[in-house]
């Protein structure tokens, strides 16, 4: 077997979100979840670029994409000669399901899922039968980052799809590296919604056995447990999507209430009585 060039382990989860857009991506969820946490409050005024910059530990010319994302989104005003303000609805338009976020990539999540049941299965039994010693640090250090990323959101998905990238690049195929580059946003997004509905916990205890499996050199069990991983993630997606259909049911009826209140007449006005004036106009 040839051995294969790879990352060295203190490229670490960081270092899996190689590009602008990624940064973009990631800082955007990190407002959420500092306006979540209460670190940030509707109609406050931000720090200063150079201090936000600061505190994401990125440089300016990264934030500034986020702030101009964040400001088109509405979520913060720009004052002249003032500064950035957070607008008073700013959480509820960073509330909107990130699954939203995979039209920018026009990837839906049904198209994705199935591509991920296609391949990482295969790829976590080539993983076993191909992992070297550096493909092997790399995983242990996916998983050692997702268990100290307790409460920062932002480190947990990074390092969730660290440990994805990992396995593609320990297949020892080089095409499916490539691929993962070429679907990885996707990828991204959609742990970001995941990420949103359960704890590390939940997650640490899919990527351990996948990673004792690969390390035996257990090819069929590293390709059944990746299944179980995928079909976990699935059922959360699902989850969601039923979570913002009954949303949009009941913003639907409380909108329908609303214009009854408004106009109680209408109300009155019983089904063969609303068919009858119709029929006469």
């Amino acid at each position: 077997m040839n051995e294969r060039r790879s990352n060295p382990v203190l490229s670490a989860s960081e270092h899996v979100l190689d590009n602008k857009e990624d940064l973009t991506h990631l800082l955007i969820l990190r407002f959420q979840q500092m306006l979540s946490d209460g670190v940030l409050r509707p109609g406050t005024k931000l720090p200063p670029e150079r201090e936000l910059a600061a505190h994401f530990k990125v440089a300016r010319s990264s934030l500034r994409p986020a702030l101009k994302v964040l400001e088109i989104m509405g979520v913060i005003k720009q004052k002249v000669g003032d500064g950035s303000y957070l607008n008073r609805d700013a959480s509820s338009v960073l509330a909107v399901p990130m699954e939203f976020l995979f039209l920018l990539d026009d990837t839906s999540v049904q198209e994705l899922t199935e591509l991920r049941f296609l391949m990482e299965p295969a790829l976590a039994a080539k993983a076993a039968e191909r992992a070297n010693s550096d493909d092997i640090a790399l995983l242990r250090q996916s998983i050692t980052d997702l268990e100290s990323s307790e409460e920062d959101r932002v480190k947990l998905v990074a390092s969730d799809l660290l440990f994805h990238r990992a396995i593609f690049q320990a297949s020892g195929n080089r095409l499916m590296g490539r691929l993962f580059h070429t679907i990885h946003r996707a990828m991204l997004n959609m742990m970001m919604v995941t990420s949103q509905m359960v704890d590390l916990e939940h997650t640490v205890a899919f990527h351990k056995p996948i990673l004792a499996a690969i390390e035996q050199r257990n090819a069929p069990l590293a390709s059944k447990l990746m299944t179980a991983h995928l079909k976990d993630a699935a059922n959360l997606l699902m989850q969601t999507q039923e979570q913002e259909k009954e949303r949009l049911l009941r913003d639907h009826m409380a909108t329908t209430r609303f214009a009854l209140q408004k106009n109680p007449r209408a109300s009155k006005v019983g089904p063969i009585k609303q068919r009858r004036r119709a029929a006469r106009s």
